[in-house]
């Protein structure tokens, strides 16, 4: 790989930092100092410094984001923002995409990777992969209505979904945990009650749980423990 890629999919540095701090020596390959930012290196055995810190090659990203009102779950769109575009230009152009999507208008926790394989098993149906949303209705919901949700329904296209777990806070809102994904799955399931969504925010998707201190457009990469755990959930 050459260095001035290496330090962009790391989000160490544009190619233009790079060729600046090469010219200003400030970057080290196994402790001798560089003079070519398209220098051949190996990420895996070669170690790295720029500017004084050593440069940690990952070959899979995971990064945590709050999706806001408005932007699409996508890579590009003619239209719409993408949820890419959230993210510094350097870490968008590492092949992340959505694991998943959420509505335009449907907010919180999305999960962005490079990871293909960990993406499609985390959405594979046989996986049963629990995703829980905060959701406000129109109208109030009946016991039996829950009842009938927590089932499963038949949607307008005579899809049988899956049972899934309703919780009230109130008669019009709580949380719903499906175990799979279809098109707009909730918006139809209270469709097919004869309601309607006014409100859906993801706040889980596996073993991720939406943190209360990531604001609304911010993102940040999964911890250690958080990366394990999606890993665990994906075997």
């Amino acid at each position: 790989m050459r260095l001035d890629k290496l330090l962009s999919v790391t989000a160490t540095a544009t190619r233009k930092e790079t060729a600046r701090a090469v010219r200003a020596g400030e970057i080290t390959v196994n402790g001798v100092t560089v003079k070519r930012a398209d220098l051949s290196v190996d990420p895996e055995r070669d170690t790295v410094s720029f500017r004084g810190r050593t440069v940690l090659y990952k070959q899979y990203r995971y990064i945590l984001l709050n999706k806001p009102d408005g932007y699409v779950s996508a890579t590009e769109d003619g239209r719409d923002p993408t949820v890419l575009e959230l993210l510094p230009p350097e870490l968008a152009a590492q092949g992340l995409f959505p694991c998943g999507r959420l509505d335009k208008h449907t907010l919180g926790l999305m999960l962005l990777t490079n990871n293909g394989t960990l993406a499609h098993r985390l959405l594979a149906p046989r996986r049963h992969v629990a995703k829980r949303y905060r959701f406000c209705a129109k109208f109030p919901l009946t016991d039996e209505e829950c009842a009938r949700f927590r089932a499963g329904l038949v949607l307008e296209d005579g899809y049988e979904t899956k049972p899934a777990d309703i919780v009230l806070d109130d008669a019009r809102s709580g949380v719903i945990t499906l175990v799979e994904g279809k098109y707009h799955q909730i918006k139809r399931m209270l469709e097919a009650l004869h309601n309607q969504i006014t409100y859906l925010e993801r706040i889980s998707f596996g073993p991720l749980t939406l943190p209360d201190d990531l604001a609304r457009g911010a993102w940040r990469e999964l911890t250690p423990e958080e990366e394990q755990a999606l890993l665990a959930a994906a075997e």
